[in-house]
């Protein structure tokens, strides 16, 4: 499946790299403000339009429906939920959007939740926990951490809810000595996203200098690996990594970060970050030290404030990566699931490119 959207992506974007093969109370519902509700809402009247099979993002559509192939049955009333990272990163609304649709599109009902914050892994933890007396038949989860779920998922094995994991990961092994499983899982290669941004700071650069590394939550999957996988290939090329720093996946803690950076280091010439957020940040940082034309900054998502800033010139460039198709495919998966079809072997079907200003206008409508 992955392979098929490697070669989409290549023969249709001509996008520079492509992947081999994103982190949270309690409550009936926690979106995060009125505002984010509102540009829910008008992203999703915008996502039910019919999408061009022509575009990059209408073939990589039309890719993720053939591979899932058989498709579920629809309009059977199924009652879904699934529970997110943050509402207040763009990243994470698309997803929604892409679960909201689906189930549109199939007849179904879903839920779609998550905590104020990404680093509340109890309130996360709560959220499932109160997911389990309502009668939902599958929830599709994004873990904080590969720890903070694990009584939830294995509650959910005991109440008979099907379980899927979209992006994030568990720590399977402790769920299992746990007597937990999941049934299905969306996985990403979060650590070749890393690879993919610090690749091209290597080539802008000619792989010297001086490079640094912002990571989002440690102990979360997306960020460790992301980190790790920048940090060994900066390193593998021979760049001098002055710092690696945790930044919670926050814009302000990475545009501090940055600042403390440039103020030690002052002949840097990368920075490859775990997100578009803390990328911005890191962006808002150097301009205000009028440094930002001599460090080149990657993230990872191609969040729509990303691709604005990349088509402005502020930010050199993101690994960029589908949250609707994301949320597509766990809820096909979850139905599939409840249909009794193997889904066991699903894996990693989530197509990934460096985009910066010379490809940006081929993704015109990616999300």
């Amino acid at each position: 499946m992955k392979r098929k959207l490697v070669s989409l992506l290549l023969c249709v974007a001509m996008v520079a790299t492509l992947a081999a093969g994103c982190g949270s109370g309690s409550g009936d519902s926690k979106d995060s403000s009125k505002e984010d509700s509102k540009k829910t809402e008008e992203k999703k009247d915008e996502g039910t339009k019919e999408v061009s099979t022509d575009t990059v993002f209408g073939k990589a559509l039309a890719q993720v429906n053939e591979d899932l192939a058989p498709l579920p049955e629809k309009d059977t009333g199924k009652k879904l939920a699934a529970i997110e990272s943050t509402l207040t990163n763009s990243f994470w609304v698309t997803m929604q959007e892409g679960y909201e649709d689906t189930a549109e599109e199939y007849g179904v009902s879903i839920d779609v939740q998550a905590t104020d914050s990404d680093t509340d892994t109890t309130g996360q933890l709560d959220i499932l926990n109160n997911m389990l007396v309502k009668d939902y038949e599958a929830i599709a989860v994004s873990p904080l951490t590969e720890d903070c779920l694990i009584s939830g998922i294995v509650a959910a094995n005991q109440n008979d809810v099907k379980i899927i994991t979209t992006g994030n990961e568990v720590n399977e092994d402790s769920l299992k000595e746990a007597g937990g499983k999941i049934d299905a899982k969306i996985t990403v290669d979060f650590y070749n996203q890393g690879v993919l941004g610090a690749q091209y700071i290597i080539d802008k650069t000619d792989g010297k200098g001086k490079v640094a590394v912002i990571a989002g939550n440690e102990g979360a999957t997306q960020s460790d690996a992301r980190r790790d996988g920048a940090k060994e290939t900066f390193e593998d090329a021979g760049m001098e990594v002055v710092a690696v720093e945790q930044c919670d996946f926050d814009a302000q803690k990475a545009y501090d970060a940055a600042a403390a950076i440039i103020e030690s280091n002052p002949d840097i010439v990368g920075i490859a970050c775990g997100n578009d957020d803390m990328a911005l940040g890191v962006v808002r940082a150097l301009e205000e030290k009028d440094v930002k034309d001599q460090v080149a900054v990657v993230g990872v998502d191609f969040t729509e404030e990303a691709k604005a800033a990349i088509e402005e010139g502020t930010y050199d460039a993101t690994v960029a990566m589908s949250p609707y198709l994301m949320g597509k495919e766990a809820v096909i998966i979850m139905l599939k699931a409840l249909e009794g079809q193997d889904v066991s072997k699903v894996g990693d079907s989530t197509p990934m490119a460096v985009v910066d200003s010379t490809n940006v206008d081929q993704m015109s409508d990616w999300h």
